[in-house]
């Protein structure tokens, strides 16, 4: 990891400390209870926090081979936002997409929106996971667009592992930036 890089890794981990996490009891969009709620959008969507979400999220994968970044909206959305930009800034630009929960009914019929994924080489973004139902929904209408899932990425997993081996369960190859420990949590 470049200097840049973990400088810009413990900048957003500060970050999501100060601004993200809010103590109380809450129920999570898994339906599990927990005593803390991680607001990832209080990150994602602030002008100085967003560019740090790019790049950190770029070096996570910096191995990969793919041409377009996306999940289920909305967390997904900043994530693969800011990935863009960063790597448009890098010089080596991808492409962001926006899966939705269920196809409109109106105008194109689209699930996908963005640039065509069919055939592309995608990685599935997330902002935060419990149980990883999100980023599997979004696999799985991706697949069915007929692009090639490279793997799935989280900025937060608060899972303890849960995630993990639901991603490896369907064979997908996952990572994280931070999880619960590395947030104090």
């Amino acid at each position: 990891m470049t200097d840049q890089a973990s400088s810009d890794r413990e900048a957003l981990r500060q970050h999501i400390i100060n601004e993200a996490v809010v103590p109380g009891h809450v129920v999570l969009s898994s339906g599990k209870e927990a005593e803390y709620y991680i607001d990832m959008r209080r990150v994602t969507l602030s002008g100085v926090d967003a560019p740090l979400v790019g790049r950190v999220m770029l070096d996570l994968v910096k191995d990969w081979d793919f041409d377009a970044v996306g999940g289920l909206t909305m967390g997904a959305d900043p994530v693969g936002a800011a990935m863009l930009h960063a790597a448009a800034a890098a010089g080596s630009p991808v492409d962001a997409f926006v899966v939705r929960k269920e196809a409109k009914t109106h105008g194109l019929n689209k699930r996908i929106e963005g640039p065509d994924i069919t055939g592309r080489r995608v990685v599935v973004v997330e902002d935060t996971s419990t149980t990883g139902g999100s980023a599997l929904t979004a696999v799985e209408a991706i697949k069915e667009a007929g692009a090639i899932v490279v793997g799935v990425i989280d900025i937060v997993d608060r899972s303890g592992g849960v995630v993990a081996r639901a991603m490896a369960d369907a064979g997908l190859d996952y990572r994280h930036a931070y999880d619960a420990e590395d947030l104090g949590l």
